[in-house]
């Protein structure tokens, strides 16, 4: 589907294994490495990506930091910490917006042309998959009316359950706009 500029894709996959320019980690505060997602770019990334990492000092919730990507497909790794469900004194949607926003924003400051996402705090941070897909939406909608360098932008989901709750309701508001 096309958003902007940008061709938006759904998909199951693994996103380690993604060819494009930037991937998002959904990486925790410290950017030292973890379970999900976050343990597999790193391990898969390999040790130059954690000593990058490093020098960032961490990042706060909400926020985005840049890497090169190590011995992963793409060029370019963009450190997200979404927020962890429940432990945000009610700011939890507007700090997945901004994860996302602000990890669009990061990629185009860098010129890249392509992103893959995964789902954001849905797994271990707990966010009901249901409410962030509406955030990602919102997100996506907003930042397509920015002038950018993104020409494509994939959501690549773990699981067929998670998969199909994005296509439903990316397909209903596709129909609604």
């Amino acid at each position: 589907m096309k958003l902007g500029k940008a061709h938006i894709n759904i998909k199951k996959g693994d996103i380690t294994e993604e060819r494009v320019d930037g991937i998002v980690n959904a990486a925790n505060n410290t950017l030292l490495g973890g379970g999900g997602v976050d343990g597999a770019i790193h391990r898969k990334g390999g040790p130059s990506i954690l000593e990058q990492c490093k020098k960032h000092s961490g990042c706060p919730t909400g926020e985005a930091r840049i890497t090169t990507a190590g011995n992963l497909p793409c060029k370019y790794v963009i450190h997200a910490v979404g927020p962890v469900y429940g432990r945000s004194d009610g700011m939890a949607e507007e700090l997945l917006y901004n994860v996302y926003m602000n990890s669009m924003k990061l990629a185009d400051e860098y010129g890249l042309n392509s992103l893959s996402f995964p789902s954001i705090s849905t797994g271990a941070y707990g966010y009901p998959i249901q409410d962030a897909v509406n955030v990602v939406w919102r997100a996506l909608e907003d930042f397509s009316r920015l002038d950018s360098t993104l020409k494509e932008i994939n959501l690549v989901l773990f699981s067929e359950e998670d998969l199909k709750v994005y296509e439903d309701y990316f397909n209903q508001s596709i129909g609604e706009a």
